[in-house]
């Protein structure tokens, strides 16, 4: 099994070109799998019958798993062995049979315009930590990337002169996006004041900086967040996928082309964005109903 699983960690890398993120999440599916395997006395991939697969999909039922975990653990599984069957190492797949759960459909959670406004007034532009803080805040809201894309800025992707910066997405993709004259100013005095005091002796090109001056993990960013939603009158829980959100909603209810803000978010597929359109008409009712007379 583990000439297996090797062979086809390779594929991902190799051949699919898969992110080191997406790779984890694999490996993790499987060695999950295969502890169950184990468990059942299985020694072989090609051992594995439908009915097994039954039998551990239950188990992860019992375990409450979220339907969104169990359907990534299938999907994981059933690519696995569509592998396997292409290099002749298995006979049949077993998942392909497994019926993947229905996600539930959540709305995206965004901020309203009046609540942004709150969040860039609480940053203090005076401090350089002060000054990373809204460049951070900005640039989110300005350019709708990942964390992970965000953590991985450096100075050469940023390009004040034509006001782009190139972005590396999921599965190694680089997409070019537009940066505002709000999130272009916060960054030029972060540049140019901020992160050379926390800089100090460091020698890297990477944007974002802690107070150490190393690199902003995904992790530091979003504590940064946290620290400064709690100095707003706002309530509610705030990540950076949510002002990703916020500027895919904004960005629609003013008119914008769908095909354009897939785009722009590094969507492979526009079904993944057409999930903002229907928090634009969730964002209609509510209007509708607030202001009609008859509503």
């Amino acid at each position: 099994m583990n000439e297996d699983v090797h062979l086809f960690i390779e594929y991902l890398q190799i051949e699919k070109n898969s992110s080191q993120h997406t790779i984890i999440n694999y490996r993790n599916d499987i060695d999950d799998f295969v502890l169950f395997m184990k468990q059942q006395g299985i020694n072989l991939f090609a051992a594995v019958s439908y009915v097994h697969v039954r039998h551990y999909l239950t188990l992860l039922h019992e375990k409450q798993y979220a339907r969104r975990s169990v359907a990534r653990k299938v999907s994981s599984l059933r690519s696995l062995y569509r592998f396997l069957l292409r290099e002749d190492r298995v006979k049949q797949n077993p998942f392909s049979m497994a019926s993947l759960p229905k996600k539930s459909h959540r709305l995206p959670k965004f901020f309203y315009k009046e609540e942004l406004e709150e969040l860039f007034k609480v940053s203090d532009m005076t401090k350089p930590l002060g000054q990373r803080n809204q460049a951070l805040l900005e640039l989110f809201y300005g350019t709708g990337i990942r964390v992970s894309e965000c953590c991985q800025l450096s100075l050469k992707d940023v390009d004040m002169g034509i006001e782009t910066i190139l972005v590396k997405g999921k599965g190694r993709k680089e997409r070019y996006v537009p940066i505002g004259s709000y999130a272009i100013e916060a960054l030029e005095r972060y540049l140019a004041d901020g992160r050379p005091s926390l800089m100090k002796s460091k020698q890297h090109d990477m944007i974002f900086v802690n107070y150490r001056g190393e690199p902003l993990a995904q992790s530091g960013v979003r504590k940064v967040l946290r620290e400064l939603i709690k100095k707003t009158s706002l309530t509610m829980h705030i990540t950076p996928h949510m002002l990703r959100h916020t500027f895919a909603t904004h960005l629609l209810n003013e008119g914008a082309d769908l095909r354009a803000v897939q785009e722009l978010l590094g969507h492979s597929n526009l079904t993944a964005t057409q999930v903002y359109t229907h928090v634009t008409k969730d964002r209609l009712q509510h209007l509708y109903k607030t202001y009609h007379p008859r509503a």
